[in-house]
């Protein structure tokens, strides 16, 4: 059945649903390496199955702070919350079950193979009194075919081109099968079919298997393209949040990243693309 609306009458208004819930949050969150305060005061809440971008110059902060969302650095101040409880206080097991993180540029020991490597995947969920079984034997196998790796379980890791590597390394984060991914600038030292390549696959994480995934990227085209909201930083600050067509505008772009830049639709997507102008002075 059509309903027809009659002109200057808007459709009826559809319930408001339950606010997305959040999975994981900055609180005050101030971060330092010694004496150098990188992070100071941030706020920051990721709802359950977003993918978000976080943007911005180098040494803003960006991976210092996706290090602290991931407890792998500890706040000299606030906290980082995790599903409700503060990750400080929450077991390392647990942390893992729920929420992976892949740095910058991860290394895997020398001479281990793709699935060995997959297989790592699934220590957050061995103990002493469940050991390997039929059932992790399966979650590697579909992370390897779901990443099309299958083939190359038995190359050594240091043995893979660079956009296989971080495949590989994508497939080993599926297999441990947590619902929340946090990937550090995964597209570095890549040449752009393969930038495309890890970010189709993370895009397809996030659409098919629900993940909520936080990344750090350079390129803000790419970022725009893939992620359904960015944060921008600079100076250790949370500066913009929100779509990419609501954080990529001009003003945002000279006042951020010092750039005179256009701003126009990317003619494949539809979302914001940049195109340099010129530097700016500060």
């Amino acid at each position: 059945m059509t309903t027809h609306l009659s002109a200057g009458h808007a459709p009826p208004t559809a319930p408001a649903g339950p606010p997305p819930r959040v999975r994981l949050a900055a609180e005050g969150l101030r971060l330092a390496y010694d004496d150098r305060v990188v992070v100071d005061g941030l706020d920051l809440a990721l709802t359950d199955g977003s993918f978000t971008a976080i943007v911005g110059p180098n040494g803003c902060g960006k991976s210092t702070l996706l290090r602290a969302l991931g407890r792998l650095l500890r706040p000299a101040a606030g906290q980082v919350v995790l599903d409700g409880r503060s990750i400080a206080r929450t077991p390392t097991r647990e942390v893992a079950r729920v929420l992976g993180l892949l740095p910058q540029t991860p290394v895997a020991p020398s001479g281990l193979t793709v699935a060995d490597l997959v297989a790592r995947g699934r220590h957050p969920h061995q103990s002493w009194l469940r050991q390997w079984s039929s059932d992790d034997e399966a979650v590697v196998t579909e992370a390897l075919a779901w990443t099309d790796m299958a083939d190359l379980g038995d190359r050594p890791v240091d043995e893979l081109s660079g956009g296989q590597r971080q495949r590989a390394w994508i497939s080993m984060a599926l297999a441990q099968e947590t619902d929340l991914i946090l990937l550090d600038e995964p597209t570095t030292y890549l040449d752009l079919s393969h930038q495309i390549d890890v970010l189709e696959l993370v895009a397809r994480l996030h659409a098919e298997r629900g993940r909520t995934v936080v990344v750090v990227l350079h390129d803000l085209n790419l970022a725009a393209r893939y992620a359904q909201r960015l944060v921008a930083m600079r100076d250790g600050a949370l500066v913009a949040s929100g779509t990419p067509h609501e954080v990529l505008t001009e003003e945002l772009l000279a006042d951020v990243f010092d750039l005179e830049a256009r701003v126009v639709p990317d003619p494949v997507a539809g979302t914001p693309m940049v195109v340099p102008v010129r530097r700016l002075p500060r």
